[in-house]
């Protein structure tokens, strides 16, 4: 019941009623990540491709999107991961989630929401006014 509630209310929570009621009626379970994201494709989109789409496991976070599914969700191949020998490239790097909006965001030095003081300023700056 929990799921069905969280599916109905939230868009954030792996995915909407309306996204599992499309995904049953057109959906063509293509593959599954290491993460555990489900991908699908099924009908055209209004280019006249085949629409492709993502279930995510846990919160909906585009990042959390491998390299080789990201090709293949953006129409870059026509391949799916696991389709094909795929191996990541040695400069990329592992998945990162994106820590916006959290404790663990980056701050740089002299924000005002790091505990840290901003520095003195300088009056080295000339503020531009028209017409000078």
């Amino acid at each position: 019941m929990k799921t069905f509630l969280t599916q109905f209310f939230t868009w954030w929570n792996s995915q909407t009623l309306g996204t599992r009621l499309h995904t049953w009626r057109y959906g063509k379970r293509v593959g599954q990540d290491e993460v555990g994201n489900v991908y699908y494709e099924g009908g055209i989109d209004s280019e006249g491709r085949t629409r492709r789409w993502v279930i995510y496991r846990n919160y909906s976070e585009a990042s959390a999107i491998p390299p080789g599914w990201h090709g293949w969700m953006h129409h870059r191949v026509d391949v799916a991961p696991p389709s094909e020998d795929y191996k990541p490239r040695e400069w990329q790097k592992p998945h990162q989630p994106n820590l916006t909006g959290t404790p663990a965001a980056y701050r740089p030095k002299g924000s005002v929401l790091t505990n840290q003081h901003r520095p003195q300023v300088t009056g080295d700056y000339d503020a531009w006014t028209p017409g000078s």
